[in-house]
Order: C-alpha cells, then sequence, then structure tokens
C-alpha cells in the first residue's frame, strides 16, 4: 500500500484477512515510484495507490505484479478512502484484480486486464 492512503486502511485490510504491507512496512517511504514498483514486483503484491502516475501500463504494467487498484475520489478525506476502498473489497471479487489495473471512483470500479 503506497503513502498516500491511511494507514488504518492496512490494519483494516488486515482484519478481513490480506497480507498487508505498506510503503512503512518496507521503509520505502519517500521512495521514487519506480523503487515501489520494484518491491511489489520482487514480492508479487497489489499495489492500492492515489498516484495517477502508476496508471501508466507503459511504465508500470498492472499483470507484472499482482495488479494495481488507483483510487480515484472527489472527496479523498481519510474517512471517505478507508470506506470506498474497505466497500470495495468487501463486495467484489478481488481475486479477479490479479495482474489487474483497477480503478475505483465514486461511481464504479474498473478492471482492466492485460
Amino acid at each position: 500500500m503506497d503513502e498516500n492512503l491511511p494507514l488504518s486502511l492496512a490494519e483494516e485490510l488486515k482484519q478481513l484477512g490480506h497480507d498487508v504491507h505498506t510503503v512503512f512496512d518496507e521503509n520505502l517511504n519517500g521512495r521514487p515510484d519506480t523503487e515501489v514498483w520494484a518491491a511489489c514486483c520482487s514480492e508479487d503484491r497489489f499495489l492500492i495507490t492515489q498516484d495517477l502516475d502508476f496508471s501508466d501500463s507503459r511504465k508500470f504494467q498492472p499483470e507484472t505484479p499482482a495488479g494495481i487498484l488507483i483510487v480515484r475520489l472527489s472527496d479523498d478525506s481519510r474517512v471517505n478512502l478507508l470506506h470506498s476502498v474497505l466497500t470495495a473489497f468487501q463486495s467484489h471479487p478481488v481475486e479477479e484484480w490479479r495482474g489487474a489495473l483497477v480503478t475505483l471512483t465514486e461511481v464504479k470500479l474498473r478492471v482492466k486486464k492485460g
């Protein structure tokens, strides 16, 4: 999980049974996107971020690691981020997100593979 999301989200996802690491857990806070991406790839981890740079599939191919969730909310308050992401994880088949670029907005959740 990228550093632009609340740490409480990691704890909530862990309570749902997910194996979550944050950039802080990995000592990657403040590091370039390429380093965060390399860590995700080497550990086969799904990346959750608000950083639109990760939506550039020429640079960051979502099929390389387990996938990417880009959170794009007009109200990106901590409370709304937490609620929106947790709702998505609880109401969608997250196993289908593997190797996909997933975009979450207030209106929809889009899963784009390959």
